[in-house]
C-alpha cells in the first residue's frame, strides 16, 4: 500500500516540510502505517537539531525547552498540545539511528522533504504480517527493559512475537533485574492497562520473565489446591486472570483500576505456598493465606516503584479478597443480614466493587466446582452497590456530633464515631427513615450501654 506520509503529519509538522536532515522516525511513523494518530512525534535531525527545534517553536508559537542531558540532546517543542522531540542520530546516520532500535516496527523513518519511507529492517512488512521483531538480539542486552517492551508492543497492536525474538527473550530474560523498577512498572501496567493482556502474560511465563518480574509465582507452581480446584496453585491464578479480562469488558471501571485489579489477582495467592496445611483427614488448606500474600506483596510494591495510592489499593483487594465469599457463606446459612452486607460496603467503600470483582473471577478460575449461585450472588451486591447503597451514602447523615451534644449533653468521645457509625449503618440499611427514628435509637443504645461512663458535659452533670 502507497501512503501519502507528508498529508499525514500534523499541521505544526507540515510547516517543516522540504527541511533537509530531518526524519520522522519511530513510533509515529509505525502508528501512521497502523492507522493510529501518533501521541507525540520524535524527529531526528542530522545537521543543527537546536536550530530545526527553534525554527519549528517560532513558526507554530510554541514552547521550546532543552530536555538534554551530558550524554543526550533532546529539544522539546509543545505547540497546540502537541509535542515533539529532536535530537540528533544516535550514530553517525539515520541508518545507524534505526538499527540501534528495539523492533523493526520502530525502526521506520519518514524524510520530512520527500515523504519517502526509510525501512532499513523490514519494519514495513513486519507491520503487514502483524509481527514484533528484535531488530538484532543485541537490542536486548543493549537494553533489557525491552524484553518486557516487546509484550507491550505485541498487546498494544495485538502483533505476535517472531520466533527468534521470543527465544532471545527466553535467554536473556534474566537481564530484567537490571532495569529499574520503576520502568518495570510502567511498562507492566501499560500491558495490564490493555484489554487482551492475558495471553501475552501466559507467554511471559513461558519465556520466564514474569517470574524474573515476579520471583514469588515461582512456588505457585505444583503447590497443589484441595478439592475445590482443579488446578494448582500458580494455573488457577492464570484461569482467575483470565477469567478477571474476560469480565471487565462488560464492567464500567478505568483503565488504570483495571490494571491494578489484574495485578491484585495476579499476586492474590503467592502467599499459598507458605501457610499450606493437611489435617489428619487429607484435606489441604491454606488458612490466612490472604495476609500472607498482602504482607509479601508490600516488598513487591516498594521493588517496583507502586505509587502509594496503588500500593493502598492492590494490597486492600489483596488482602480481603476472601470478604465476599463469607458473606456468600452466610447467605448460605440464612444468616446474612441487610446490615451485614451495609457494614461491608462501609468497611470497604471504594474497594467494594473491586473486591467483588475480584471475587467472581477468582471463583471462575477454581476449574471446578463453580457455583452459578455464588456468581449470581456476587453480581447482585455489585448491583445493590452501585443502585442502592452508592446513592444512598451521598445523602447527609440523619444526625451529627452537634445532636449528640445538643440533645444528649454528650461531650466528643471515642463513643461518637461508634454512635454515629452505628445510625449510618442502621439509615443505609433500610432500618431509620428520619432523625427522629435516629434520636430514638441513640436514646436506646444509651440506655443500654455498657461500657465505660460517657463523657458529659459539667452542666448536665449539675443539673442530674
Amino acid at each position: 500500500m502507497d501512503y501519502n506520509f507528508l498529508n499525514m503529519l500534523p499541521h505544526e509538522l507540515r510547516i517543516t516540510t522540504g527541511s533537509k536532515d530531518a526524519f520522522l522516525v519511530g513510533g509515529s511513523v509505525r502508528d501512521f502505517l497502523a492507522g493510529r494518530q501518533p501521541d507525540d512525534y520524535d524527529i531526528v535531525v542530522i545537521k543543527e537539531p537546536e536550530r530545526f527545534a527553534r525554527q519549528l517553536a517560532a513558526q507554530t508559537r510554541g514552547a521550546f525547552v532543552n530536555l538534554g542531558k551530558a550524554d543526550m540532546t533532546v529539544f522539546r517543542v509543545v505547540a497546540n498540545n502537541v509535542m515533539f522531540d529532536i535530537s540528533p542520530p544516535k550514530g553517525v546516520c539515520l541508518e545507524d539511528d534505526l538499527c540501534r532500535r528495539d523492533f523493526t516496527i520502530n525502526a521506520l523513518a519518514i524524510d520530512l522533504a520527500s515523504g519517502k519511507l526509510i525501512d532499513p529492517t523490514g519494519g514495513q512488512q513486519d507491520m503487514r504480517d502483524k509481527l514484533v521483531r528484535m531488530v538484532a538480539s543485541k537490542s536486548f542486552t543493549d537494553d533489557p527493559l525491552r524484553l518486557l517492551r516487546a509484550f507491550r508492543m505485541a498487546a498494544a497492536f495485538d502483533f505476535t512475537i517472531e520466533t527468534q525474538t521470543l527465544e532471545a527473550i527466553r535467554k536473556y530474560a534474566p537481564l530484567i533485574s537490571q532495569s529499574a523498577g520503576e520502568r518495570i512498572h510502567a511498562e507492566l501496567l501499560k500491558i495490564l492497562c490493555l484489554p487482551n493482556s492475558y495471553p501475552y502474560l501466559v507467554q511471559m511465563a513461558d519465556t520466564g520473565l514474569l517470574f524474573e518480574i515476579f520471583p514469588e509465582l515461582s512456588a505457585l507452581k505444583g503447590c497443589t489446591q484441595n478439592r475445590h480446584h482443579a488446578y494448582d496453585a500458580f494455573y488457577h491464578t492464570l484461569s482467575a486472570f483470565y477469567h478477571l479480562e474476560k469480565n471487565l469488558k462488560d464492567a464500567d471501571i478505568g483503565k488504570e483500576h483495571a490494571a491494578l485489579l489484574k495485578c491484585a489477582i495476579l499476586l492474590h495467592d503467592i502467599g499459598k505456598p507458605y501457610t499450606r496445611t493437611i489435617d489428619e483427614n487429607g484435606e489441604i488448606h491454606f488458612y490466612a493465606h490472604e495476609q500472607k500474600s498482602a504482607d509479601m506483596f508490600i516488598p513487591i510494591a516498594e521493588r517496583l516503584k507502586f505509587s502509594n495510592t496503588e500500593e493502598r489499593f492492590t494490597e486492600a483487594v489483596i488482602r480481603h479478597h476472601l470478604r465476599p465469599l463469607f458473606l456468600f457463606r452466610a447467605e448460605q446459612k440464612n444468616t446474612l443480614t441487610s446490615q451485614a452486607i451495609t457494614r461491608f460496603f462501609m468497611k470497604y467503600d471504594e474497594y467494594a466493587p473491586f473486591l467483588l470483582l475480584h471475587a467472581i473471577a477468582d471463583h471462575q478460575g477454581k476449574g471446578s466446582h463453580v457455583s452459578q449461585n455464588f456468581i449470581a450472588f456476587i453480581t447482585g451486591l455489585i448491583d445493590r452497590f452501585k443502585s442502592q447503597f452508592t446513592p444512598e451514602s451521598r445523602q447527609p447523615p440523619l444526625i451529627t456530633g452537634r445532636d449528640l451534644i445538643q440533645e444528649f449533653k454528650l461531650e466528643p468521645s471515642p463513643v461518637f464515631k461508634k454512635i454515629l457509625t452505628m445510625i449510618e449503618e442502621e439509615r443505609l440499611s433500610g432500618n431509620l427513615k428520619n432523625r427522629q427514628q435516629a434520636i430514638a435509637r441513640v436514646k436506646d443504645f444509651l440506655n443500654g450501654y455498657s461500657g465505660k461512663p460517657l463523657p458529659v458535659s459539667p452542666g448536665s452533670r449539675a443539673r442530674s
